[in-house]
């Protein structure tokens, strides 16, 4: 009796044969451009371009980085992602939304200035209005705290040449940055000086929770200092100040653009940015 061996003497024969090789499509990380990150199964819309890593953001505003190169689908077929090489035409704008002129050079600093509370505020502002700053020629200087501002006034000496524009967190009704504020536009300087706020305890806040993926900032008691409050509620590390340094760098990474901040935040800038540049 014969029998008919379909696999032949060695049935692992054809088992050390690799694979052949799929030559991955190679498309460029063009914003709106819709990817799916396949270990993760993150779909969302390319923001942006940071170095080797490309930004999506999902239908509900989170936002999440990964490396360029493979490990993406596009409309369910394979692809490698790479940063483009050409650079976009037609009108060009800043992380505020401004127009962007098509070359543009630091204009001399002017004499005014703008103020903020701390140096996360002043991050902020730069990342999101430091093109616009630049060119116009206006620093932005911060006060370590607005019980500061009498004594940054006194040495300033604002007058129509020199402007000083405050930016203060939590300035609402009856708070102790308002009463500074009222105090500062009764004094003889007070008209060559805006004061200006957001509502927010912190400036943390001005940032979108969803940014974060969070529905909303946790709310702190006022028996605990609030970043600390924050660090902890979220479940990040909040025993030193390099924690809440790292803190903030992790929420400041979240931001790109003026979409990325409450319309709280953005308003008072905008005050600002024209008080101190108006002739």
């Amino acid at each position: 009796m014969t029998f008919d061996d379909r696999y032949g003497n060695d049935v692992l024969a054809g088992f050390s044969k690799k694979a052949p090789k799929v030559e991955l499509s190679v498309v460029e990380a063009t914003p709106g451009l819709v990817l799916e990150e396949t270990a993760s199964d993150f779909v969302g819309a390319v923001t942006r371009i940071e170095g080797r890593l490309v930004e999506l953001e999902d239908r509900r505003g989170s936002r999440r980085m990964f490396p360029l190169g493979p490990g993406f689908l596009l409309d369910g077929v394979a692809v490698a992602v790479r940063a483009p090489r050409e650079k976009p035409t037609g009108l060009l704008r800043t992380a505020s939304g401004s127009i962007a002129p098509a070359e543009q050079r630091a204009r001399v600093a002017r004499a005014s200035r703008i103020f903020v509370e701390g140096r996360h505020d002043a991050e902020l502002v730069e990342k999101v209005w430091g093109t616009d700053l630049r060119g116009e020629g206006v620093v932005v200087e911060y006060l370590e705290g607005v019980d500061h501002l009498g004594a940054v006034l006194a040495q300033f000496r604002p007058g129509p040449e020199r402007r000083i524009g405050v930016l203060v967190d939590h300035l609402v009704a009856g708070s102790k940055e308002s009463r500074i504020a009222d105090t500062v536009r009764a004094s003889p300087v007070g008209r060559h000086v805006l004061i200006v706020g957001h509502p927010f305890v912190d400036v943390w806040q001005a940032v979108k929770p969803g940014r974060l993926g969070l529905q909303q900032w946790p709310t702190v008691p006022r028996t605990v200092e609030w970043k600390h409050g924050i660090c902890e509620a979220l479940g990040w590390p909040h025993e030193d100040q390099a924690d809440i340094a790292a803190a903030w760098q992790r929420i400041l990474g979240r931001v790109a653009t003026y979409a990325d901040l409450e319309p709280q935040l953005l308003g008072p800038v905008e005050q600002l940015i024209d008080f101190v540049t108006s002739e």
